[in-house]
């Protein structure tokens, strides 16, 4: 005859009552009513349901056995401490034994996990029917953004070979501003006064960067310095800018039905934003043949518009919008197509995450026009790496390359006055003397 231990019949105790609430929740799923069930009715048929396998348990064990159960199958499940933790930006789940996250800008393994795909599959389907989305093998992939602003990414097999898949990129109460970027290093002093003047002079800016290097968060920072007085149109696949702006109109993509109808892309969204008499456009990120729409409003009249995309140079960025607007299936001579893009971006912003997880401005690189059929730019800031400390903090310095930008008019004619002194290389600027009057 074999013991059963204290720890084995709570776990038999967890799995009794996990199924049972799962062919509840099922059916609340499969009746599209996710919605009726509240924590206090979990807790309540938990409660009722614990009672009648009549087993012994301290009132605070117990309590804290109802919570977990319950966390389950509300909010984010096994998840919720994960979510709750201010340290941790993302979570990524591979299949249901795995569950990473993002801690400090590294990546750690928890020791947290599902019990099998059918409970990951199970918990991707509470978070996104909700939100009009469905997942199963003939639509195995779902990006949506959850109530509380955080992006989710989910597949499922076939595509997701190992099992169901879940990425969440949590969204930040904390909203940043420039003089916590200087203070973070991100960038330095006179990068983010000369990026402040670009935005309120009305110049064409991209931030270009990887995945997770934090593109949105400087465009939610460069959001700030547009005035009050100007009429906002931002445009995202999934609303994740934080613009404070009264005048703001904000647009969200919307995936087709099941037939293939209703659906509103990025693409159509720009289109429709230039009827809208639109100061200012804002799109998230340009990845496809929206980039084609971008460029035109850009150069028929919307100065001032920003937007971000995936690249890892300010060269690669130039790259990736001539590859964006062939795609776009518009019948342009690359000569033609880089000339559009050279007229329509003034400035380049490199954001880049290092190897030691801190996010810096690398680059702050002008457009400066053609030569040949070659698009010219040219470097103003640039944060030169010069080592690695012994703890792995990558060091390193932000420095102007002692190059003005050409658009200087543009920003004097906005009434914008930059003293040379911003753009002079630390190396080559005077010390500073400090005069002492001696008492007499």
């Amino acid at each position: 005859m074999t013991k059963t231990t204290h720890t084995e019949n709570h776990q038999e105790q967890r799995d009794q009552l996990r199924s049972f609430l799962s062919e509840r929740m099922h059916g609340a799923l499969m009746q599209g009513a996710t919605g009726t069930l509240s924590r206090d009715d979990i807790v309540s048929m938990v409660e009722d349901e614990f009672a009648s396998l009549e087993l012994p348990m301290k009132e605070m064990e117990r309590r804290q056995f109802f919570d977990e159960i319950a966390n389950e199958f509300t909010s984010y499940g096994p998840l919720q401490s994960l979510i709750d933790d201010p340290e941790i930006t993302e979570i990524m789940v591979n299949g249901p034994l795995q569950i990473f996250v993002e801690r400090s800008g590294q990546l750690e393994r928890t020791n947290f996990s599902f019990s099998d795909n059918e409970e990951v599959e199970q918990f991707i389907q509470r978070l996104v029917k909700p939100l009009g989305y469905r997942i199963n093998s003939r639509n195995p992939a779902v990006d949506a953004r959850l109530p509380d602003g955080a992006r989710i990414n989910a597949l499922v097999p076939p595509v997701a070979i190992d099992g169901p898949t879940i990425t969440i990129q949590k969204s930040s109460s904390d909203r940043l501003d420039m003089l916590e970027l200087v203070k973070l290093q991100s960038l330095s002093q006179p990068m983010a006064k000369f990026l402040e003047v670009c935005v309120r002079a009305r110049l064409n800016i991209i931030i270009s960067g990887g995945t997770g290097a934090g593109k949105t968060t400087l465009l939610n920072v460069l959001s700030n310095f547009i005035p009050e007085n100007e009429r906002i149109v931002a445009i995202e696949e999934a609303a994740e800018l934080q613009l404070q702006q009264a005048h703001l109109v904000r647009l969200e993509t919307k995936p087709p039905d099941s037939e293939g109808h209703g659906g509103m892309s990025v693409r159509d969204l720009v289109r429709n934003a230039l009827r809208m008499r639109p100061d200012r456009i804002l799109v998230g990120e340009v990845r496809s043949n929206e980039a084609l729409e971008m460029l035109r409003a850009m150069n028929n009249g919307f100065n001032g518009s920003l937007t971000t995309m995936h690249a890892n140079s300010p060269r690669d960025s130039i790259s990736r919008l001539e590859t964006l607007i062939m795609a776009a299936g518009m019948d342009l001579p690359m000569a033609t197509a880089r000339r559009q893009i050279a007229s329509a971006v003034d400035l380049i912003v490199q954001q880049s995450r290092l190897s030691d997880g801190t996010r810096k401005v690398t680059h702050v690189t002008e457009v400066s026009g053609m030569e040949g059929e070659k698009v010219v730019m040219t470097d103003i800031f640039r944060f030169e790496q010069n080592g690695t400390a012994a703890n792995g903090k990558v060091k390193g310095q932000h420095k102007s390359t002692g190059i003005r930008p050409l658009f200087i008019p543009r920003l004097e004619a906005a009434g914008f006055h930059l003293g040379a002194s911003m753009f002079v290389p630390v190396e080559a600027q005077a010390p500073i003397r400090v005069r002492v009057n001696k008492k007499p």
